[in-house]
């Protein structure tokens, strides 16, 4: 069963677009599109809006984009103010404590939110003026001349002139598009699982990195919180995603990568077999040659996903967003707009997608070499004022 929320009042002269996904991109091209003139609905196979989640950057140029949506104000009040990060060695010692920014980079603008503050704040900002369809998605894409028939998994037919994916890294509405994904995605060698688990360590404001080569364990304090952010990433060549989408087997891949491992790893991987929801999947980029077809353009995860590694996939997803609506809202040919926004925003695609080295040798160091090499250059950070 789908909800619908819709006070958009449309008008027979707007251009009608359909927008596949409501995490970031989505919602915050829609807002623009909304704002440019455009009729929009917003479709998302999820019952509803996706809270929680692991804490996400806006940075650079999102933050002037989160200005102009009104929203900046709300991430502010939400900003995470970690204190400390702090790098363990196999054992659980400390090997370096250092200030987030010192290892992170970025600037005094930017802001770091839970997830689900970041996505609730765009929906809101927008949900009065577009339509939203929760619980559904596109099934079938039929474009011919005057716009694309799309047929939804929920039994609804309808047209529009145009539709956007914005339904992140494993995009369905790619897949209907361009084919499969495994042409167009880039494996970085590493495996993760996304959880929560209670916080008996009562850490607050801080970050635990524990590292022994090939693998990494992660502990995030939002706050005085109760509940913890959990990590455990491995050295995996093979993207073994089919193990991944089996619940059982995929907390069985993560329990062998750690078995033997001290520190808290063993209450980790319990807590990561109990935890209700869990996300696992491979550490990679999405890496497409053209980002739209015919009346189908794709944006934010789905076109060009970096990697959390870069910590940037927000930031590009809000930035993109913003320019693919003013390149539409400049031109009434849609190849011309689509064609415009790419060429204005790859660059700095490929720019971030480059930078996924200096995150994985930070987070990862796949040798004992390089985690020696690591650790000196956190303690060099350690020690400067």
């Amino acid at each position: 069963m789908s909800t619908r929320t819709s006070r958009s009042t449309g008008s027979a002269a707007k251009r009608t677009v359909l927008v596949c996904g409501a995490s970031v991109a989505g919602p915050a091209v829609a807002f623009w599109l909304h704002r440019y003139g455009f009729e929009v609905t917003v479709v998302e196979k999820s019952a509803g809006l996706r809270g929680g989640g692991y804490p996400v950057d806006v940075r650079g140029d999102a933050v002037e984009v989160a200005r102009r949506m009104g929203i900046l104000p709300r991430l502010r009040d939400a900003h995470i103010a970690s204190r400390r990060l702090t790098f363990l060695d196999a054992d659980g010692g400390a090997v370096a404590a250092v200030a987030p920014r010192a290892v992170g980079g970025g600037t005094g603008e930017d802001v770091e939110v839970p997830r689900g503050e970041l996505t609730e704040a765009l929906y809101e900002a927008v949900r009065d003026d577009v339509e939203f369809v929760f619980g559904d998605c596109a099934e079938t894409l039929t474009e011919h001349a005057h716009g694309v028939d799309v047929t939804f998994r929920g039994g609804a037919r309808r047209g529009f002139d145009l539709v956007l994916g914005a339904d992140g890294t494993h995009s369905g509405t790619r897949g209907l598009v361009f084919g499969p994904e495994p042409p167009f995605r880039r494996h970085l060698g590493y495996c993760f699982a996304l959880f929560a688990l209670p916080n008996t360590l009562a850490l607050s404001h801080e970050v635990l990195v524990w590292n022994t080569p090939g693998r990494a364990a992660a502990l995030y304090a939002v706050g005085d919180s109760a509940a913890l952010h959990a990590l455990l990433a491995f050295a995996h060549p093979e993207p073994p995603h089919e193990v991944l989408r089996d619940p059982v087997a995929g907390r069985d891949l993560v329990a062998a990568a750690f078995a033997g491992d001290g520190w808290e790893i063993p209450a980790m991987v319990a807590a990561l077999r109990r935890a209700d929801d869990p996300f696992l999947d491979t550490v990679s980029q999405i890496r497409m040659p053209g980002w739209s077809r015919g009346r189908v353009a794709l944006l934010g995860d789905a076109a060009h996903a970096p990697s959390f590694l870069t910590g940037q996939g927000t930031s590009l997803a809000l930035v993109g967003a913003h320019a693919l609506a003013a390149s539409l809202a400049d031109r009434a040919d849609h190849r011309a707009a689509f064609a415009a926004y790419e060429r204005g925003l790859r660059g700095l695609v490929e720019r971030t997608q480059a930078r996924v080295d200096e995150g994985g040798s930070a987070l990862f160091p796949a040798t004992a070499e390089a985690l020696a090499r690591r650790n000196e250059r956190l303690r060099g950070l350690a020690a400067t004022p």
